[in-house]
């Protein structure tokens, strides 16, 4: 049969498809850029990778494809999964035509390009399904791949599994993934890769709180700068796989997809399933690897053009409590300090005085606002701010107009209502009419109001979520209809601004994010715990889209008491808000807030466009991280110490990121004036010099510089600009 290969190169990244034989495509490699590859040079890549059979295996050696096929030996998790029945079981997929591009490619050659888009088609007569697989290779060297499954046949076939799986080599030996619970998301967890399959679900009907977000398999001890890494994210906002799984063989394969629950999908005659997209990022290092993937979506159309506004939730500074008057006064506040968008939070509509009312009834409250929300509205946009709402529109309390009139659009199955959760149960917008009244109730508000700006939150995992009275399974429903809410609501209203929040980071995925213009990191704003997450976060969400805000002294999570200084430059570093109560700060605290917000400003330039870098350091005590302009002009770091060390100084701290051609000059900067938390000052910036120092880039980011001793959970930001 004659060969058919594809190399497709971009950004220092290769992959290598064989498309031959009438198969599935199989990846012969991924990763680090081989060249191009003329026919010759391309068999003996795919010959040199082919690896003898092993005894008691099948009598030839097993291709591998993008969907596993156990008919072809493989013994692990199929790609496809599902019968008519208990028959047309273990399909055999024949392919038919192949596009690159849109067109059409003959056997016997080998296609070199750079970024593009590969269809294959395929068919298995016998089970009779067709099956439409798709890779696009992003200029930024970002695969994502995606498949259809069509029955061709009368009958239903029940679709159970479709899992997309790219090869590692054997040398990706060591796997990260993160947990996480309700305010301390994507805490990273590290494991040898073992035989067998270390398998990540996602089950609560959302992305979840403890949601793997990337998987990722690299050299061992691969770091932020250092060793290869290969990872894999499945772009899906309800129930998802991420896995990765070593055969017997050798053999490693990354898998992502949806999780079905059982008969979710059965496919009539004609009726098709299209997966989520599933992305594969490989990097030399985990920063490359985020780089790779934050200049991905930033070339996305519907990324966000405009600086991102300083923004004030009033959430923590009033929670339920809606007193017209205060909050204006807080608007007013706000505006004087620098923010430039006023969200309000939950309690505004419906009979919403706590959390066990009002859920569903998406009109403005005349008990809290007897004459709408127009005054504050006009207040906040005569202020020069946009002005924010806050929604939930998945949710219902049963103490609302809406479960009394409609119970029947309460997700529910075996007869009985699922256990609640935060007072409230879970609508089922796959009932049309169910969507259509809260599109309506959201659009009514929108067309009354100027909102720029919704606050969209999801704050409870889907237990029992079938759509009532048969009690089939409906998140795969309800997803789809959460994406065919916002797309319809920003069709209306363009220029509308949409956060994904779900108890805080309950729904940080590219699914959510192909359609929203920010997430919320976690409901958790002391800086202490967010200086890890938020560094973790931007592993898949570059800055800009991360809300990260300057919060009260106290935490009301956690208990603890952080300064100024250590929560603004922690939340500086993101989507820059405010969520204190600005009616208590004396004058001073308002103006060092104004200067943080104000310096924020400043540097958001680089903040939301730069590339992020983290530091490898062998004191855990210790973290440094910041953000270099694209052309390496300038760059922010933030050097924090979480904890008291062991040492009293850790040596020189290396500044990564830097032109190593250029030199730079080194300054800290303190925009509220205040230094008692540093204890010993280095003597490039005592205070009988100038307070900086000039420095090459390969020097700063190869040997490194002293830095001050600072008390425990308190950080030092420096500024480095070219010279």
């Amino acid at each position: 049969m004659p060969e058919l290969g594809l190399v497709m190169r971009a950004a220092g990244v290769a992959l290598v498809v064989d498309l031959g034989a009438n198969a599935l495509p199989e990846i012969v490699h991924w990763g680090a850029d081989c060249g191009p590859l003329d026919q010759r040079a391309y068999r003996a890549l795919r010959l040199a990778g082919v690896a003898p059979v092993g005894a008691s295996e099948v009598d030839e050696p097993v291709r591998i494809s993008i969907l596993p096929e156990h008919t072809l030996g493989w013994m692990g998790r199929p790609g496809v999964g599902g019968s008519r029945g208990g028959t047309a079981w273990s399909p055999r997929w024949r392919t038919g035509r192949i596009l690159l591009d849109g067109r059409e490619l003959d056997a016997g050659q080998v296609v070199n390009c750079g970024a593009g888009r590969l269809e294959v088609e395929a068919e298995d007569e016998q089970a009779a399904l067709r099956l439409l697989l798709t890779l696009e290779f992003s200029p930024e060297g970002i695969l994502r791949t995606r498949a259809s499954v069509v029955n061709l046949a009368a009958g239903t076939y029940q679709l159970d599994d479709l899992l997309l799986c790219l090869p590692t080599p054997a040398i990706a030996s060591e796997s990260l993934d993160f947990a996480g619970r309700w305010a301390g998301e994507r805490a990273p967890q590290r494991r040898p890769v073992t035989i067998g399959a270390h398998r990540r679900e996602g089950r609560h009907g959302r992305t979840g709180l403890d949601a793997a977000t990337i998987l990722s398999v690299g050299t061992p001890g691969f770091g932020f700068a250092d060793g290869e890494v290969w990872g894999i994210h499945t772009a899906w906002s309800g129930n998802h796989v991420h896995q990765v799984e070593r055969g017997l063989s050798g053999v490693q394969l990354l898998g992502g997809g949806e999780l079905l629950l059982p008969g979710e999908v059965r496919l009539g005659q004609g009726e098709s399933y299209e997966s989520p997209w599933v992305y594969g990022i490989y990097g030399r290092g985990l920063d490359d690897a985020a780089r790779r993937m934050h200049r991905h979506l930033r070339a996305r159309a519907t990324h966000p053009r405009t600086p991102r506004p300083v923004t004030l939730n009033s959430w923590e500074a009033v929670y339920f409590d809606h007193d017209e008057q205060g909050l204006l006064d807080l608007a007013s506040r706000a505006a004087g300090a620098g923010v430039e968008r006023f969200v309000l939070d939950d309690g505004w509509f419906g009979g919403r005085r706590g959390d066990r009312a009002g859920l569903g009834d998406w009109t403005v409250s005349q008990d809290a606002w007897a004459g709408g929300l127009h005054r504050l509205v006009d207040h906040v946009n005569s202020l020069g701010m946009e002005f924010g709402l806050w929604f939930e529109p998945e949710m219902v309390n049963m103490d609302s107009g809406l479960a009394r009139e409609h119970p029947e659009w309460i997700m529910a199955t075996g007869g009985r209502l699922p256990v609640e959760s935060r007072h409230q149960q879970v609508l089922n917008l796959g009932i049309e009419e169910c969507w259509e009244h809260i599109l309506n109730a959201m659009d009514a508000i929108l067309n009354e109001y100027n909102i720029a700006y919704i606050k969209w939150d999801h704050n409870r995992d889907l237990v029992d979520a079938g759509a009532q009275p048969s009690g089939a399974p409906g998140v795969h429903s309800q997803t789809l209809a959460y994406y065919r809410l916002v797309d319809e609501l920003k069709r209306r209203h363009p220029g509308l601004e949409i956060e994904s929040c779900s108890s805080g980071g309950g729904r940080v995925d590219l699914g959510a994010l192909a359609r929203t213009d920010r997430i919320w990191v976690s409901d958790n704003n002391d800086p202490l715990d967010r200086q890890m997450m938020n560094r973790w976060t931007t592993q898949l969400v570059p800055p800009e889209l991360m809300g990260s805000h300057l919060a009260s002294a106290t935490s009301h999570v956690t208990g603890r008491t952080h300064s100024l200084s250590f929560r603004a430059q922690t939340a500086m570093f993101g989507h820059l808000g405010v969520e204190l109560d600005l009616r208590l700060a004396s004058g001073e605290e308002l103006e060092k807030i104004g200067s943080w917000i104000a310096l924020h400003k400043r540097l958001r330039c680089v903040l939301h466009h730069g590339d992020v870098v983290r530091l490898d350091h062998p004191d855990g005590s210790l973290a440094l991280h910041g953000v270099v302009s694209a052309d390496g002009a300038q760059a922010v770091y933030s050097y924090v110490s979480l904890a008291r060390g062991v040492v009293s100084n850790p040596g020189r701290v290396r500044l990564p990121g830097l032109d190593p051609a250029a030199s730079y000059r080194i300054e800290p900067l303190f925009p509220d004036g205040g230094s008692g938390y540093v204890q010993g000052i280095p003597a490039w910036w005592d205070s009988r010099s100038t307070g900086s120092i000039e420095l090459g880039g390969a020097f700063l980011a190869g040997v490194g510089i002293a830095m001050p001793v600072i008390h425990p959970e308190q950080a030092v930001l420096l500024l480095a600009t070219r010279i």
